[in-house]
């Protein structure tokens, strides 16, 4: 009975002082990342059969349990994958939202726009004034800056985002490598103890993978020993069993300075489709890149673009102070047309714009299969398909320049990313400015009816000099007739007259109103000494209110205004996206931290349960010893 009485007071003893310890290391990493409240798991061992029954033999610790609930935990590492990827996308918007729209106007392009139009204005009000074309031509200095300046801060964005992905890449293989050896050593250490749970090395790998989730969204399987199989993207395996893969960076073979994310397999790196990286940090610096940089910069471009075409076509139909036709205004950038390095052909595609107006802030992908081309808007994956060049699609046309094509060749095509960055001012010279019109209308006084011809305009594109400037005269035969004499007309007789209708010969158009009668005679013949003519100067600066951009409804001011919006909207958006998923992630972590994180008052309790045990079974020890010795005292 000594005996029996002795055991059970060691297994009460022991469960005791495993449960101490148990509660004590709950207390020592409370504040551990990761950690999960453990629990020592009692049964009663087996009883004896005695003449007079069952006799119980004590208690055993069958294990040590993690309070571990895996629904909870996968709620807390979706919720924590989405929260990191709208904080990575908020933090660059935000960024992009403080340089279009500065307050203070020393980086935004609407003070520069503005000021720019109004040095225009001043030409117009003052055409000879040297000081005010040379305030035009400095202010559009300034304007071509500011394009340029707001370009490079993109590019900078640009070179932030590639160097968070590729430390976002380097991290995800670090966790990777760590999980795998994790996989390794938790299956060695359990093992080695019976199939008990490594529950401590359990929590660091499930951290792991809590960190990876941070970084890219991974999908979990356990496997029947145990070990975690991770997959991300479309599938592609990250960590099997013991094994680790590795992603890496690569440059994009359509544009050198965009860092594409690739798997690593066999020694080669293959790229991954960027929409199936979300979650995660590196997801949401890929959706802010491919979404709201390249718009960004696509719409600025288009700005810059848009201004120097329509700019350079109003300048070059007029005339500046030497009595020569204007010229270009603004060297108008090219569009970006790229090859893929993994084209087998060498064929070039040239492209050109044809009408600003018609102009998206979209890239597009040109892809060959052989027999059509397929061309892609890539910001709503519209296409179109044609069989040959040339084609005009959104104010851009193609052609096939040069070389062969292959089936499979492909060409990125970026009719505006360029524009921001490589506007220039065409000329430096003040007497170059096209303030006046090239053309000059008369009417003699000798004219005996009511009739009066207009200034004229001249017809875009501009006709070769000297036709345009060429006399030309209308004598009108009758009130209702009238002949035209000179160069370039064809001298045609008995033009039937309507009053205020159009008449155009030579690469301009007038109108005459009022009764002309027979005798009368206009003529329309070159603007000499015509310094302080204002008429070209008022048409380049009324372009600052006209709608020249995204098919006749935008101004440049609203077309930027437009970008700036859409910028500040997509921030507000995610600001208030972010909060909230920031809000869903605490109410998961406080739910899952209710079941299985460490509460001090508890565990508090605990130790004191635990010790009022190991009292009580140290007690039942002293009595069987005293039992014990009771036996020998009367052995003796």
């Amino acid at each position: 009975m000594g005996n029996g009485i002795f055991g059970i007071g060691l297994s009460a003893l022991n469960a005791a002082q495993q449960g101490l310890l148990v509660a004590g290391h709950n207390v020592s990493n409370a504040a551990t990342p990761g950690y999960t409240r453990q629990q020592i798991v009692q049964s009663t061992s087996a009883a004896q059969a005695t003449g007079g029954g069952f006799i119980g033999k004590g208690v055993q610790v069958d294990t040590v349990r993690r309070i571990y609930n895996e629904l909870l935990v996968n709620q807390v590492t979706q919720a924590r994958t989405e929260s990191s990827q709208l904080d990575a996308y908020f933090t660059q918007m935000k960024q992009i939202d403080s340089l279009l729209a500065d307050p203070s106007g020393r980086l935004g392009l609407a003070p520069a726009l503005q000021e720019f139009f109004g040095s225009v204005q001043d030409v117009a009000t003052s055409p000879s004034g040297i000081a005010y074309r040379q305030s035009m031509l400095s202010n559009a200095e300034v304007l071509v800056r500011r394009f340029q300046s707001l370009n490079d801060s993109l590019d900078e964005i640009r070179d932030g985002v590639n160097a968070q992905i590729e430390n976002s890449v380097s991290l995800i293989n670090t966790l990777a490598a760590r999980i795998s050896e994790l996989n390794a050593t938790i299956s060695q250490a359990e093992n080695n103890a019976g199939g008990q749970p490594a529950n401590d090395l359990r929590d660091q790998r499930d951290e792991l993978v809590t960190q990876l989730n941070d970084q890219v969204r991974a999908k979990v399987v356990e496997q029947s020993d145990g070990g975690y199989s991770i997959f991300i993207g479309t599938g592609q395996s990250l960590v099997v069993g013991s094994t680790a893969f590795e992603l890496s960076t690569i440059a994009s073979p359509v544009d050198p300075h965009r860092l594409e994310v690739a798997y690593v397999s066999g020694g080669n790196s293959i790229p991954v489709r960027e929409s199936s990286l979300d979650g995660g940090k590196l997801g949401g610096l890929l959706q802010f890149r491919n979404e709201e940089l390249d718009a960004a910069r696509n719409g600025l471009g288009r700005v810059a673009i848009g201004l120097a075409v329509t700019f350079n076509d109003q300048h070059q139909l007029g005339q500046d102070i030497q009595e020569n036709l204007g010229g270009d205004f603004f060297t108008v950038p090219d569009p970006s047309t790229t090859a893929s390095t993994r084209n087998l052909g060498d064929a070039v595609i040239a492209t050109e714009i044809s009408d600003p107006g018609a102009l998206t802030t979209s890239d597009y992908r040109l892809h060959y299969d052989g027999a059509n081309y397929t061309f892609t808007r890539l910001n709503d994956g519209v296409t179109q398909t044609f069989a040959g060049f040339p084609q005009t699609v959104d104010g851009v046309r193609l052609s096939f320049a040069s070389g062969a094509i292959a089936a499979g060749d492909e060409f990125l095509i970026r009719p505006t990313a360029n524009g921001a960055g490589q506007i220039e001012v065409a000329i430096q010279d003040t007497s170059l400015i096209a303030a006046g019109a090239p053309i000059r209308t008369d009417a003699p006084t000798a004219n005996t009816g009511t009739g009066r011809i207009s200034a004229g305009t001249v017809d875009a594109p501009p006709p070769p000099d000297p036709d345009l400037r060429e006399p030309v005269t209308f004598t009108f035969t009758s009130t209702t007739t009238f002949d035209v004499s000179g160069n370039g007309t064809g001298n045609p007789v008995g033009i039937t007259f309507t009053p205020g209708s159009p008449i155009s010969y030579n690469g301009w158009t007038v109108q005459i109103t009022g009764s002309p009668q027979p005798g009368d005679t206009f003529s329309i013949g070159p603007n000499t000494d015509g310094a302080m003519d204002n008429r070209n100067a008022l048409l380049l600066g009324a372009l600052q209110s006209g709608n020249t951009l995204a098919g006749g409804t935008a101004s440049y001011q609203s077309a930027y205004g437009q970008v700036v919006s859409l910028m500040g909207y997509k921030t507000r958006e995610l600001e208030v996206t972010s909060a909230a998923q920031t809000a869903l992630l605490s109410q998961a972590q406080a739910l899952q931290q209710s079941e299985s994180g460490v509460n001090l008052d508890e565990e508090a309790a605990n130790l004191l349960r635990y010790q009022q045990a190991y009292q009580a079974a140290s007690k039942v020890i002293q009595v069987a010893t005293q039992m014990f010795d009771t036996l020998l005292d009367i052995a003796r």
